[in-house]
């Protein structure tokens, strides 16, 4: 059976925020919508579903994030993950210029967790929280 990733799905606090976010650092805004009904209800499994959604690609086509704001239930607020945490656990994002992304994260308030490490001489990556206090990994391939 073939199987495909389709896209990361993240909750979020603030739909607007992280769209702004997101689409600095150079992904793309594929589609808006607000979905809600019986459909919604079964697919997701929460009675009353109501939620705004915006589907974002990256650059070069493969990757796709799906955020979705809940109307209906209330969102719930957690702590922000962990990076030890079990479960679902961080998006990670290639940049050509590490520096220029943390500024452009800079300018939303998000920064690295402790700083830019090099890993070998291969990659340059950090780790920061963004909208929502998502988990992103930036990293520069040297």
């Amino acid at each position: 059976m073939p199987i495909k990733l389709e896209n990361v799905g993240i909750a979020v606090r603030d739909l607007e925020e992280a769209i702004a976010f997101f689409t600095d650092l150079g992904l793309t805004v594929l589609g808006r919508d607000t979905v809600s009904g019986e459909w919604a209800d079964t697919a997701v499994g929460l009675d009353g579903n109501h939620a705004k959604i915006a589907v974002l690609q990256t650059p070069d086509g493969n990757g796709q994030l799906e955020l979705f704001e809940y109307l209906h239930p209330d969102a719930i607020e957690t702590k922000p993950t962990l990076p030890n945490e079990i479960g679902m656990h961080r998006v990670a994002f290639s940049v050509d210029d590490i520096d220029h992304a943390l500024g452009i994260a800079a300018k939303h308030g998000c920064h690295p967790l402790r700083g830019v490490a090099k890993y070998q001489d291969v990659y340059k990556l950090t780790y920061l929280r963004g909208p929502s206090g998502i988990l992103v990994m930036l990293a520069q391939k040297l």
